[in-house]
């Protein structure tokens, strides 16, 4: 594996792949590696010729009180994973080569971005849309991996390359979980043996909710059941909203009498406060 630190060097070091007919694909990250990103990791290794995987803390899309310092920083380990994945390109970009003294320019992401995660961390998906657009044209992918786990987020990607006219597929993994049903998370590092067992409130509200609704109870009915669950299972959580949704516009859905689109399906999200640490989730209905 290749460890390159420059956007210069990058795009030459790629540009002698392309001469080779080679395809790119591209799996962003912020590091703190698990099984989850291994997953897009080996999707790329299956599909094209030669994966390209960032490791980049972005400061952009966290707030002022948000856990930009203490997010955790596991760079020997991650890399030591990649290897094991036999990953051609470690692209390890510094703050300043990102955005170098001067940089003014964001990438404003409207309306999809304001609600949700948007509404509770103002200006994060701005920031993970600029960064994204960085490290696309540093990269110059054919195809970009993302996750499930992070819904919201691949709806403001997918945004972002209709609305930029970005030459790149996109593909998502499947949420890969714990045993016990949590959802692989760089975050759950941060959870207390008792915040551990209190976070199987996410999942275990969204499978209720989802089988309440797969049984015929109204959207508003199955809301209100997987309320009191959360609560049970983690009563000293802070649900922030649990809610379904139209997974390319993130409009709340409230019934299901409407047009069925296959192509684009529901999805029921949770997030939610576990002790210091803020954790989300979804499934698909």
């Amino acid at each position: 594996m290749r460890t390159i630190t420059t956007i210069t060097e990058l795009r030459r070091a790629l540009a002698l792949q392309r001469e080779q007919g080679k395809r790119i694909g591209f799996v962003p990250t912020m590091g703190a590696l698990h099984d989850g990103h291994l997953s897009l990791v080996r999707q790329s290794k299956q599909q094209l010729d030669v994966t390209v995987v960032s490791v980049f803390v972005n400061p952009t899309q966290f707030g002022p009180n948000e856990d930009f310092s203490r997010y955790p920083r596991t760079l020997d380990a991650d890399a030591g994973l990649l290897v094991d994945e036999d990953v051609e390109f470690l692209f390890l970009p510094s703050v300043e080569e990102m955005y170098p003294p001067g940089n003014a320019t964001r990438i404003h992401v409207g309306q999809l971005g304001s609600i949700f995660e948007g509404a509770i961390r103002p200006g994060h998906f701005d920031g993970v849309a600029t960064v994204v657009t960085l490290l696309f044209n540093a990269v110059q992918p054919d195809t970009a991996y993302f996750g499930q786990k992070d819904l919201q987020q691949v709806a403001v990607i997918r945004q972002l390359v209709r609305d930029l006219a970005f030459p790149i597929e996109i593909k998502i993994g499947a949420t890969i979980r714990e045993p016990d049903g949590l959802a692989m998370s760089s975050r759950n590092r941060y959870l207390s043996v008792r915040e551990r067992e209190e976070s199987l409130a996410l999942s275990k509200t969204l499978f209720l909710v989802r089988d309440l609704i797969h049984k015929g109870a109204s959207i508003d009915e199955a809301k209100i059941i997987g309320n009191r669950e959360f609560q049970r299972i983690s009563p000293s959580g802070r649900l922030d909203y649990l809610a379904v949704v139209d997974i390319e516009t993130f409009r709340e859905v409230t019934s299901f009498e409407r047009e069925d689109r296959p192509e684009w399906p529901s999805a029921i999200i949770i997030a939610a406060q576990i002790g210091s640490t803020r954790l989300i989730d979804n499934v698909l209905i």
